[in-house]
């Protein structure tokens, strides 16, 4: 089986059909379907949380094989995990893509089980002590992307179990837990 570092790569990696959109509607579902789970399973064990379009991504090429994915193809996979709220385009142009590996509500969940077994239910904490600091070191918090960071924060802050409020700075952006 084939590997991009660490990560192993399913079987179809390696079948040069794949790697181009496929024009019979039941097989292009198959292929749009695998390339979803392959995208989301590989930004969750990399944690990456953006796609360039246009930039070189690992799973877009395979070098055994001498195939790349064309820019329709790519553009086609990504919109099919934004159809199902698993991505978001960052840009009008369509050129970047937040990966959603977990919904914004699951992230606030993790967020939630993170202040529980840490015991900061009533704790105050930057948001970058979230994303890089000593406690979340070894969670999927640790490293996660501000913008989904900050939108599963404000969706908790508007059910009532956080306060979000601002320093004099964007580093200085503090949580006060009331779970």
């Amino acid at each position: 089986m084939q590997k991009l570092g660490d990560f192993k790569l399913p079987h179809f990696f390696n079948y040069p059909p794949y790697f181009t959109l496929q024009p019979v509607r039941e097989t292009r579902e198959k292929q749009v379907q695998l390339w979803k789970e392959l995208i989301l399973d590989y930004c969750r064990t990399q944690k990456i949380f953006v796609i360039g379009l246009e930039e070189e991504f690992p799973l877009f090429s395979n070098s055994v094989i001498e195939r790349t994915l064309s820019h329709e193809a790519r553009e086609a996979f990504l919109s099919a995990l934004i159809s199902e709220g698993r991505a978001e385009w960052l840009d009008k142009g369509h050129r970047r893509c937040l990966i959603l590996w977990h919904r914004i509500q699951d992230w606030a969940d993790i967020i939630l089980n993170f202040v529980k077994d840490n015991g900061f239910e009533d704790s105050v904490m930057t948001v970058e002590e979230i994303r890089s600091g000593i406690e979340s070191r070894g969670t999927e918090l640790h490293g996660i992307d501000r913008t989904i960071l900050m939108r599963a924060l404000k969706l908790l802050e508007q059910k009532g179990k956080l306060a979000i409020f601002k320093g004099t700075s964007a580093d200085d952006e503090g949580v006060k837990f009331s779970v």
